[in-house]
This record gives C-alpha cells, sequence and structure tokens, in this order.
C-alpha cells in the first residue's frame, strides 16, 4: 500500500511537470521573433502575403486559445500538421523516433554493465592499483565533452584507419542492421556516463562492504565473491538507480548533438528544424515527447530506489 500511495504521487507530479513544460514552452516560443508565416514568406515577404498566412495558420488568435486548441489534441493524440510541410507532427516525429531510440538503447545496453563492473571492480580494489586506473581513466574522459570525443573518433578510427563510416550520409534501411554507422555514436553516448556511473557505483559499494552486515555475513564463511555480488551490489544500487534516470535525461541531449556530428537523421535534426523555421506544432511535439519520457524515466527510478531503499517507508 506504502508502495501504491508513493507510485500514485509520483505519477501526478509528473503530469503535473509536464503540463508546466508545456506551457512554459508554449509561451517562450510564441513570443520569439518571427513565426513560421515569416519564414514561408521569406522569399516574398509581403504583408499583406504574411497576414493571410498567419490568417491561414491561425497564428492571429489569442495565445491562450491556440494553447487550449493544442492541448486538447494532445489529450485526443492528436499533435496538429506541421506548419511548415503541412505533415501530421505524430508522423514526423515516429519517423525521426526510430534512430534516436536506436542509439540510446544501445548506448544504455553498453554502459549499464561497463559501469557496474568498473564501479565493483574499483570499490574492492579500492587504494589499490586497479581503483586508481579506473579512477583516472573515468576522471580524464568525463572531462571531454561529447563533440569533441566524436570528432577525434572519427578522425583515428573512421577517416584515419578506414574502420568506420564518417557519417550516416547516403545509407539507408534501418541503423540497427547497420554497426559500422551506430558503434562510434554509442562509444561517444556511453563513455561519459559510464565514468559518472561507475564513480557513483565504486563510493556506495564502499560504504556497504563497510557495514556491519556484510562482515557479518562475511564472518559466516560466506565466499567473498558472493558477498559481493548478491549481498552488497544490490544494496548499493539505490543511489545509481536515480542517477541512472539522470543519465537516461543526459542522453536526450547527447544523442542530438551526436546525431549532427555523425549526420544521422533523428529527434535532433527535427529539433533543430522546428526552430530555425519557428513551427510551433512541431516544436511541441518534440517538448512533449522529450517531457513525457524524461517524466516517466524519473517516476520509475524513483519508484525503483523507493523500492530498494529498505527504509524508504518510514519517511510517508
Amino acid at each position: 500500500m506504502i508502495l501504491a500511495r508513493y507510485a500514485g504521487t509520483r505519477l501526478m507530479l509528473g503530469l503535473v511537470q509536464v503540463a508546466g513544460v508545456l506551457i512554459v514552452v508554449f509561451l517562450v516560443a510564441s513570443v520569439l521573433p518571427g513565426d513560421a508565416a515569416v519564414v514561408i514568406a521569406s522569399d516574398d515577404a509581403d504583408p499583406a502575403r504574411i497576414a493571410q498566412l498567419r490568417d491561414t495558420l491561425g497564428l492571429n488568435r489569442p495565445l491562450v486559445v491556440q494553447l487550449g486548441d493544442w492541448l486538447s489534441g494532445l489529450l485526443r493524440g492528436d499533435l496538429g500538421m506541421s506548419s511548415i510541410s503541412g505533415r501530421p507532427v505524430t508522423e514526423m516525429l515516429s519517423a525521426a523516433l526510430a534512430p534516436t531510440l536506436t542509439l540510446a538503447v544501445l548506448a544504455l545496453v553498453v554502459l549499464i554493465p561497463l559501469a557496474l563492473l568498473l564501479g565493483v571492480a574499483a570499490a574492492v580494489g579500492r587504494g589499490g592499483r586497479i581503483d586508481r586506473a579506473i579512477s583516472g581513466l573515468t576522471v580524464a574522459l568525463y572531462a571531454a565533452p561529447e563533440f569533441a570525443l566524436a570528432v577525434v573518433l572519427v578522425a583515428v578510427f573512421a577517416v584515419g584507419l578506414g574502420l568506420f563510416a564518417p557519417t550516416a550520409i547516403g545509407s539507408s534501411g534501418p541503423l540497427l542492421t547497420q554497426p559500422e554507422l551506430w558503434l562510434l555514436p554509442v562509444v561517444v553516448l556511453a563513455i561519459r556516463p559510464v565514468c559518472s556511473l561507475s564513480r557513483l557505483v565504486r563510493s556506495s559499494m564502499i560504504t556497504t562492504l563497510d557495514s556491519e552486515y556484510i562482515r557479518h555475513t562475511l564472518r559466516l564463511g560466506v565466499p567473498p565473491r558472493r558477498v559481493v555480488w548478491r549481498h552488497a551490489l544490490p544494496g548499493s544500487l539505490t543511489p545509481a538507480v536515480q542517477h541512472l534516470a539522470r543519465v537516461a535525461d543526459w542522453l536526450l541531449g547527447g544523442v542530438i548533438v551526436v546525431e549532427a556530428v555523425f549526420a544521422l537523421g533523428g529527434l535532433g535534426q527535427v529539433l533543430v528544424s522546428a526552430v530555425s523555421s519557428r513551427d510551433l506544432p512541431l516544436l511541441m511535439g518534440l517538448v512533449a515527447l522529450f517531457a513525457l519520457i524524461t517524466v516517466t524515466v524519473n517516476t520509475l527510478a524513483d519508484i525503483i530506489a523507493f523500492r530498494l531503499n529498505p527504509t524508504a517507508g518510514e519517511r510517508l
């Protein structure tokens, strides 16, 4: 009952957060100079034509009415039509979502086991050569921004050694079936999260290994390896799970940067196009998608962390 009540509270809070983000972004985007009518009429910037386009696109209506219509459509699952292309926003997002999700999921599949392995190895060998080597490497790699790592990897492994394609220009077909296109982007996306997550696992594991519970387990004769993986690690995962939610948020922004460097068609390209063309329906569709993913991931992480923490019920 406590877990269900906590999950319900987090879900309601998440919905309020999504609504707040949508309203703020809509108002900010609406007051920016220029609009879709100006972009469409750029070759013929006649005031009468711009006014006609604004009337056709519904941009001359009060902001409250525009926002109300868009939110009512959102509740029905209708994100509207792109002001520039005239295509359904849902269709455009669906087409661009596949490569973005592919990169994000592949990065998570790589970074989670690697971060756990490095964090546990550093914690078990704390103060030793392995710990110092892992700590030094993770700190150094974490300081490098994604675009710089991407440029270096492309220069060395794609241009220099010719092992991978430098960009996805001219390619076709699902991204997942072309490892020469996604391997370098996934490495770029996974490096920094691996560094931060492994450091957090190391810190939490050291605290757990020093606890009286673990000492008593060892005194009972339980093999050290079993103690580490079956007893110490599960008790150290609560902060890691919550941090993993922040990593998932970061991946959304990181994917946009990586998509631009490697010319991968995805939500990053759609976002740049929506902002530059003042395509408000498309921009709002992207914001709704990002907000929903972010809130969902963080809510699930909080619920899992609540479940893993044996003293969580005392706070309610």
